[in-house]
């Protein structure tokens, strides 16, 4: 929205940035003064825009701009046209403006009281913390040599450019419970904060490989994804945390999911399980370019996860259900993440024939295929792809043209292998999996944070 107007404001060329009445209300807020600081206009229009026939998007042109009253059409013309007003002429912006800075401490009070304080602050998932005392998180401290007012990161797209120093690292992970030993990888998480927020229910993972796993007793076999481990639960925890308070995300102020995701509680926080790789199955530190003895940590970000039903069968084995499974990511950037138990990776090499991991996402690029209707269908897929279609830009401009021709035509949208992830996990009990189409980061060094 406001990013994509300012580009090409900054082309010389006029533009107005459009979106719901909720967002625009942020936009012309907090992002103006801290994060953008250029006069971009706006007109607002309702929710929702996406899966929407074609008679909604048309009666919202020909209805009223939400933020004037006007009808939007002129109201787009005057936003184009008008001259800047004073109050849009401001100086005072992203460069001199400071955002309200909350106190480094607050006033002692009793416990009950203060949770219900980081509660009505919505600094919390609304469940009871450990609260952040000097001496606590002093020692939280200690888990680390970075100094603690040492910036790892700054937040822009929240507002007033929000830094994120090793000190607040510590609190939020003292507000988890974590341990001093964990800090090395909360700060290399906390580099990756916020987790991903839109108006759609995106989700994260946190993968952990490297010594670091054992250090601190992560899980990365029997109930790996569930709430069956201290270490994967607080890691978890943490970056939700951190992004709340750091990255301050409030309901409905500068946080807009219609449904919201539950995953965003622990972001699917697992260790790969190293020890039960088949042989020359890479651990996926490894395939980024990293040596076997580092410790990183992966944050991953998508959309939809399915989980296996149940049993592998010789007439139907495990890549043909997995690829049936992907049929429904939106695959985005061809990305896509899948976690296999030990036993289905051992199935896929050895019986299945994929010497490497790579192998196997070879064959998925090349088999998986859904109709052109249902690629377009996807919501992520038509707000994120389609302005290159009508830019010309193939492949998606020939498969923007075989919608409208032929849209039950098969294509084979997991064009770049690479993208495509697998990790082991699990405890070797059951064949199973969970496909989803995170798409992830370079890793992170945890060891850069000791």
């Amino acid at each position: 929205m406001s990013r994509h107007a300012r580009d090409i404001e900054e082309l010389g060329i006029p533009a107005v940035a459009t979106s719901g009445i909720n967002i625009v209300s942020y936009a012309l807020g907090y992002d103006r003064t801290y994060n953008n600081g250029m006069p971009i206009r706006y007109v607002a229009f309702p929710f929702p825009i996406a899966g929407q026939p074609r008679s909604v998007h048309k009666a919202y042109v020909n209805g009223t701009d939400q933020l004037t009253g006007k009808p939007l059409m002129t109201a787009v013309i005057e936003a184009l046209t008008v001259p800047l007003t004073d109050k849009e002429k401001m100086t005072d912006t992203a460069v001199t403006a400071k955002p309200e800075v909350e106190p480094r401490f607050l006033q002692p009070d009793t416990e009950e009281k203060l949770q219900q304080l980081f509660k009505d602050k919505e600094w919390t998932d609304f469940n009871p913390i450990v609260l952040p005392t000097e001496e606590r998180v002093k020692k939280m401290l200690a888990g680390t040599s970075h100094k603690p007012d040492e910036v790892i990161s700054t937040i822009r797209f929240m507002p007033g450019n929000r830094e994120v120093t090793v000190e607040k690292v510590a609190i939020a992970a003292v507000m988890a419970g974590a341990k001093p030993e964990y800090m090395p990888l909360l700060l290399a998480v906390a580099t990756r904060a916020p987790f991903g927020n839109s108006t759609s229910s995106m989700a994260n993972t946190i993968i952990v490989n490297g010594p670091v796993r054992k250090e601190i007793g992560m899980n990365s076999g029997t109930n790996a994804m569930g709430p069956y481990n201290d270490a994967n639960s607080v890691v978890g925890r943490f970056f939700m945390l951190i992004s709340r308070t750091a990255g301050d995300y409030k309901n409905n102020v500068n946080a807009w999911e219609s449904l919201g995701n539950n995953m965003q509680y622990n972001s699917m926080t697992i260790a790969e399980n190293e020890e039960m790789l088949p042989k020359d199955w890479e651990p996926l530190h490894v395939q980024m370019g990293f040596k076997p003895t580092d410790s990183v940590v992966t944050i991953g970000t998508g959309w939809t996860y399915i989980s296996s039903l149940g049993e592998v069968q010789p007439a139907y084995p495990a890549p043909m259900l997995i690829r049936d499974y992907m049929r429904s990511l939106s695959a985005l950037g061809s990305g896509a993440t899948i976690f296999v138990d030990p036993t289905v990776a051992g199935l896929l090499k050895d019986v299945n024939g994929y010497q490497t991991k790579q192998d196997f996402s070879k064959w998925l690029s090349g088999n998986v295929e859904k109709t052109v209707a249902s690629y377009w269908g996807n919501g992520v897929i038509m707000t994120s792809n389609n302005a290159m279609a009508l830019q010309g830009l193939e492949p998606y401009a020939g498969w923007s043209k075989l919608r409208k021709e032929s849209p039950d035509s098969l294509i084979k949208p997991f064009n770049n292998p690479q993208a495509i992830n697998v990790v082991v996990v699990g405890g070797a009990i059951q064949t199973t999996w969970f496909v989803t189409d995170f798409r992830l980061n370079k890793g992170v060094l945890v060891d850069d944070w000791r």
